[in-house]
């Protein structure tokens, strides 16, 4: 029945359609909604409806590479799995379906500082495509001991992300009593009970799941509202310029920090020993007046040189999306949520769906363009840019 169903997914948004036929209202809301009026949201997608490409004929097209190089390692795709917190929550073990689909496509999956599968399980599964997204917590042990296991599991990266510094005021989850502990008020109840599939594999599975990167910090045996109480106090620390040179000295693999929309924060990164930023407004989850982050692009690579990795996140949905960003001279894109709303519909086929899905767009769009390499062709003048300022986004490479 459900390969049945996921035979007729044909787009990303087919997989958020299943998503939320499967889940209880307010966890689809969870996934779905941002922060504020979610203008920020709204305005991730919109960014990308103003980029038209410039095709080029009577060129051989029966292949090309999609393949992408980034922090030293060759990847076979541009498109990577971004972090995405509590995702077991929404169909269990679905950590360990992004790990697969990384390791099966061969790029990289930042694994959420607050997953519920842990990284020792990740890593058998992904190899070196597995990255560990940290945050900093009010405890100066935690943080060494969470990169220590970072590196003994053999992380490609530490992705350390900065733009969290406050919880975010998501009114969705507000309106739905989303909360720990968990409220079960007649609404919710009512709403379990409208998606038995999704309520019979959460109490099969023994309730609220348990964060295993953060159990061991708790004593043995440890609930998992136990261990996300913890999390919740320990988790949102104050960050500075001082932890990331103390994660610097600590990890001796890829530093890469998540979050960078300013300039000047993208100069200092650089500065304090980042091997590469991700440029993101956290999807539009944490508020949803910031910056547009395809906006921030060209001054940000203005102050990096075209040497240094910059990196993606935030609105990706289509094949076209990631060979815009590309053109604009980003050396890596990550999607989050249509790899969720492809695990919570259809388990693991369903993130390996969402991937052939952007893999077969992006290589169909590159053919129809005559774009035959994403490591050596001039893909700017393969776009098009209606908006001035991102004509200027210069290259990457």
């Amino acid at each position: 029945m459900a390969g049945s169903s996921l035979d007729k997914i044909v787009n990303t948004d087919d997989l958020e359609q299943a998503a939320q036929r499967y889940l209880p209202r307010m966890l689809y809301d969870w996934i779905a909604g941002g922060a504020g009026d979610e203008r920020g949201l709204s305005d991730n997608r919109a960014a990308f409806e103003r980029f038209r490409f410039m095709p080029r004929y009577l060129r051989d097209v029966a292949t090309c590479s999609v393949s992408k190089t980034v922090l030293g390692r060759r990847f076979a795709g541009p498109l990577g799995i971004a972090p995405m917190g509590y995702s077991g929550l929404f169909r269990p073990q679905a950590e360990l379906f992004f790990a697969e689909t990384a390791k099966r496509f061969d790029v990289p999956y930042i694994m959420s500082g607050v997953s519920v599968s842990s990284m020792e399980a990740a890593a058998p599964v992904a190899g070196e495509n597995l990255w560990y997204q940290i945050y900093t917590t009010a405890d100066d042990a935690i943080n060494r001991d969470m990169i220590r296991r970072a590196e003994d599991c053999g992380c490609g990266a530490l992705v350390m992300t900065v733009d969290i510094p406050v919880a975010a005021k998501r009114e969705r989850d507000i309106r739905n009593n989303i909360d720990i502990p968990p409220k079960f008020t007649p609404k919710a109840i009512l709403d379990g009970l409208l998606h038995p599939a999704w309520t019979l594999r959460y109490l099969l599975a023994g309730g609220l799941p348990v964060m295993e990167n953060w159990a061991p910090y708790l004593p043995k045996g440890a609930s998992g509202l136990d261990v996300a109480k913890f999390s919740l106090d320990h988790g949102y620390a104050l960050q500075t310029w001082d932890h990331l040179r103390q994660f610097r000295q600590l990890w001796p693999r890829a530093l890469v920090i998540k979050g960078i929309l300013h300039p000047e924060d993208a100069h200092m990164a650089r500065e304090a020993g980042a091997d590469a930023i991700i440029v993101s407004n956290h999807g539009g989850r944490q508020f949803d007046r910031a910056i547009n982050s395809i906006d921030c692009l060209p001054a940000i690579r203005e102050v990096v040189g075209a040497d240094f990795p910059v990196m993606f996140d935030g609105g990706v949905r289509r094949g076209s999306d990631v060979l815009a960003l590309l053109c604009c001279g980003v050396d890596y894109v990550f999607a989050g949520r249509p790899f969720l709303y492809g695990a919570a519909g259809f388990g693991q086929g369903g993130v390996d769906r969402a991937m052939e899905i952007f893999t077969d767009e992006l290589s169909g769009l590159m053919r129809q363009l005559g774009c035959l390499d994403l490591e050596h062709d001039d893909l700017k003048t393969f776009m098009h840019d209606a908006m001035d300022q991102a004509k200027r986004c210069p290259r990457g490479e």
